[in-house]
Parts: structure tokens; C-alpha cells; sequence
């Protein structure tokens, strides 16, 4: 009994590990960033999750996916009429993940110049349903509880190139 309650106790401070998150959780605004959505776990009743989708804010200017072995990928984009200006909305993983795995899906990103939260929305699909991770967090309400969060980056302000080049062995200013 007693070891269970410890284990508990250990566990209980990491309810994200349940969620789809990012993983890093934080990049530099205006940067070009490699971001990894996180599944913990699969579905409910151990169901696989047999897809992930990512909604792409408006404020990315570009997103690419990385290939998956064993997964095939879908790019959502833009109707724009110029090929150069239609912009990634949503990517889409499609193949297996047991209930007893976890794993990451990484995009590369053009992330906005504006520090701030970006929120994507992601839909984990399983064998017997979906799994849509895509409540914010009112601002108003910061203790509030959520069920299923959508999956947030933190964009921390950019560097200024002096502060780039202070760091650089040999570089004056």
C-alpha cells in the first residue's frame, strides 16, 4: 500500500505525459525552430492512435513536416493562386501507435516575430474514435482546468545581432 501511494505521488505532478503536447514547449520568436508534438500515450481503452493532425496558426509563415518511417504524411495548404504564397495550415501523420508507446512528430517552422503563445490544435485519431486536443486557456482565467489542451509553444523575444555577436569568439560590436 505504502508503495503505492508513493508511486502515485510521483506520478501526479506529470498529467501532460496524457496529453499531446509540445515538447520543448518554448523557441525563439522569429526564428526558424523545429518543434515536436509529443503523444504520450495512445486512446482510451488502449486503442491505437492510428493518426495525428496539426492545425498551424496563421502567424507561421511555413511549416514542413518531418517523414516518419512507417507513417505517411498529408500537407492542408492555402488556395492561394501563387504556389510561393500558399501557406501550410494543418499536417496530418497517418500509420500506428500502440497504447504502450509514445512518440514525436516534429515540424520545422518559420515561427512569428511577436513573442506570445502560439496554440496548435491537434486531433488524435484512434481505432474506436478521436481524441481533440484544442481547449485554450482563457486569459482571464489562468487556474482554470482543462481537459484536453491544445498543445502550446511559449515564444520568448528574439535575440537582437549584437546579442548574437557578443556570444561569438572574436566578433566586436
Amino acid at each position: 500500500m505504502r508503495k503505492a501511494l508513493l508511486i502515485a505521488a510521483l506520478l501526479a505532478p506529470f498529467p501532460a505525459a496524457a496529453h499531446v503536447v509540445a515538447a520543448s514547449g518554448e523557441a525563439k520568436a522569429g526564428s526558424y525552430s523545429a518543434i515536436a508534438f509529443r503523444v504520450g500515450h495512445a486512446c482510451a481503452a488502449g486503442d491505437a492512435t492510428l493518426g495525428l493532425r496539426i492545425e498551424i496558426p496563421d502567424a507561421v509563415a511555413s511549416a514542413r513536416p518531418q517523414p516518419k518511417p512507417g507513417w505517411t504524411v498529408a500537407v492542408d495548404k492555402t488556395d492561394d493562386a501563387d504556389p510561393a504564397k500558399r501557406r501550410t495550415t494543418a499536417v496530418t501523420w497517418t500509420g500506428r501507435l500502440t497504447d504502450d508507446q509514445f512518440d514525436d512528430f516534429t515540424l520545422l517552422m518559420k515561427l512569428p516575430a511577436q513573442a506570445g503563445d502560439l496554440v496548435f490544435p491537434a486531433i488524435q485519431t484512434c481505432e474506436h474514435g478521436e481524441s481533440q486536443w484544442t481547449e485554450v486557456r482563457d486569459p482571464q482565467r489562468p487556474g482554470e482546468k482543462l481537459t484536453r489542451p491544445a498543445p502550446v509553444v511559449r515564444l520568448t523575444p528574439a535575440t537582437t545581432s549584437a546579442d548574437t555577436m557578443a556570444g561569438m569568439p572574436g566578433m566586436k560590436h
